[in-house]
């Protein structure tokens, strides 16, 4: 258990006592290797719900292109009210603000994914970065940042002095 499952878990959230397994779901990203390897010891657990992905399109002379994650995880329990509400709240947005012909994927490279992010109420998370320091999805606003734009090029010098 610890070599060929503890050892190759990619965010190491499990851990192996001798005795019992046990496994930080904070930190897991469900890339279920533990599940492939051990599937009568491990399943997928009694939650029921799915994904939501936006602005995926396989075009020809493009190739296809995944879609951004959203939702990471949402019940799906009838009557889904909490997917109608999301999938409602994003063609709210994309028929107001789309243009014609235009898909949901190509409105969100416009406008940011970040004011997807805003219409849906959904706030930011880790997941939401596709590659990290490369994609601007999320970005500060003023009243987030302690002091705001603003700022004092003298001091900034000062404590970063070498």
């Amino acid at each position: 258990i610890q070599k060929e499952v503890i050892d190759l878990c990619p965010t190491h959230c499990m851990s192996w006592d001798g005795s019992k397994l046990s496994i930080d779901t904070a930190n897991c990203v469900r890339c279920m290797h533990c599940i492939n390897t051990m599937p009568r010891a491990l399943h997928v657990g009694d939650d029921r719900g799915a994904s939501i992905l936006v602005g995926a399109k396989a075009p020809i002379l493009d190739g296809a292109q995944m879609g951004s994650l959203l939702v990471p995880f949402i019940p799906a329990e009838e009557p889904f009210d909490e997917i109608k509400s999301v999938i409602e709240k994003i063609w709210d947005w994309w028929m107001e603000e789309g243009k014609n012909r235009e898909r949901v994927g190509e409105t969100i490279k416009r406008l940011s994914f970040q004011k997807l992010l805003e219409v849906t109420e959904i706030p930011a998370i880790p997941q939401h970065v596709i590659e990290p320091r490369t994609n601007p999805y999320i970005l500060f606003k003023e009243e987030d940042v302690p002091g705001g734009w603003t700022r004092d090029i003298a001091a900034y010098r000062q404590r970063h002095l070498r």
